[in-house]
């Protein structure tokens, strides 16, 4: 199935979160794919590019009205959800980048110190595509003008809000995939 069938599929009855959801992921895949263009990031753009347009599949099934979801689950959960609805499709590794694209990462520590309603396992990107969709998500927001790139300095606040671990983490990712 192509990305758009998989979206299709789950997203029928919701045309307007279909089109915000495909806004937002063809950012966040353009801005990943950019970034490895221009840093020389050895990877799989086709798969770079998929799973970018997938990570955000579980937010149907959240509880996020402004955002359009009108779901069960907080919307934290959209990770996982988004696990659990390409697993159950055979998209393993695309699955992957759903669970672990949250925040810079989510460790065992920060769920359990956030209370966070999760699975206490280690969410955090692993793989380079999965590294390069991660970073490329913090710079777009599905509320106000999906389109318009938060500006660095932006996302780094919201960062640190985190605290100083999921700080360290994005600071990684963008010594390897930000702009030089």
């Amino acid at each position: 199935m192509t990305p758009l069938e998989v979206i299709n599929l789950y997203y029928a009855s919701s045309p307007a979160l279909r089109a915000l959801l495909l806004t937002h992921s063809e950012c966040v895949a353009g801005k990943a794919l950019a970034c490895a263009h221009d840093r020389g990031v050895e990877c799989d753009l086709d798969f770079v590019r998929e799973a970018a347009m997938l990570h955000d599949i579980g937010i149907i099934n959240t509880d996020a009205p402004g955002i359009l979801c009108h779901g069960s689950l907080p919307y934290i959960c959209h990770g996982i959800e988004g696990r659990r609805m390409l697993e159950a499709i055979g998209l393993p590794r695309h699955a992957m980048v759903c669970e672990r694209h949250t925040g810079a990462g989510l460790t065992v520590a920060d769920i359990e110190k956030q209370k966070l309603p999760l699975p206490h396992r280690d969410m955090c990107p692993v793989t380079v595509e999965e590294q390069l969709i991660c970073y490329a998500d913090k710079f777009y927001s599905k509320s106000g003008d999906p389109t318009a790139e938060k500006p660095l300095d932006r996302v780094l606040r919201s960062m640190e809000r985190h605290g100083n671990d999921t700080l360290a983490r994005f600071l990684e990712m963008h010594r390897r995939f930000g702009h030089i």
